[in-house]
């Protein structure tokens, strides 16, 4: 199950929001809930407003399709801030100048998706835990011992020693 949440037009410049974004980018659910509550920056706020608004838009989705739905599984697969419209201000400055003051917003994306099912431990009892060999194999990444080769010399010697023994 897959949901999403846009909020448009939040009054923060997306530099500052990309800071708190990237913190929950691929994270379970409520270990990014977590990180949201405790961050210091302004923008978890907002973004804890629109990771709210996604799982509730999958808990909807889910009973409207009456499949089970686990929050807890749900994680974030995709997450991102991109710039919004600039509101575009002046300031009266020095000898009659007018100085511009530029209000950036940005738009917030945010889906979740669910995790499969996990799989039973020791579904293939023949297989082997990864980095273990078998018994009487060879290790990982060495090559089996076999003939010695004969290097050939290279350069000006290599070419002598070879005229020499026509």
């Amino acid at each position: 199950m897959e949901a999403r949440a846009i909020q448009r037009t939040v009054r923060q410049s997306a530099r500052k929001m990309r800071l708190v974004i990237d913190l929950i980018r691929g994270r379970v659910v409520p270990e990014a809930y977590a990180i949201l509550r405790f961050s210091k920056k302004l923008a978890a706020k907002q973004i804890h407003k629109v990771l709210k608004s996604a799982v509730a838009n999958a808990q909807q989705r889910a009973q409207r399709a009456n499949e089970a739905l686990d929050v807890d599984r749900l994680r974030v697969k995709y997450a991102v801030v991109n710039e919004g419209s600039t509101l575009k201000r002046f300031t009266p400055a020095a000898m009659g100048r007018g100085t511009p003051i530029l209000k950036r917003t940005s738009h917030v994306e945010i889906r979740v998706a669910s995790e499969p099912a996990p799989a039973a431990k020791n579904a293939n009892p023949g297989a082997t835990p990864r980095g273990k060999a078998k018994p009487g194999g060879t290790p990982r990444g060495k090559k089996p011992k076999g003939k010695a080769r004969a290097r050939k010399p290279a350069g000006k010697a290599a070419a002598s020693a070879r005229k020499g023994s026509r």
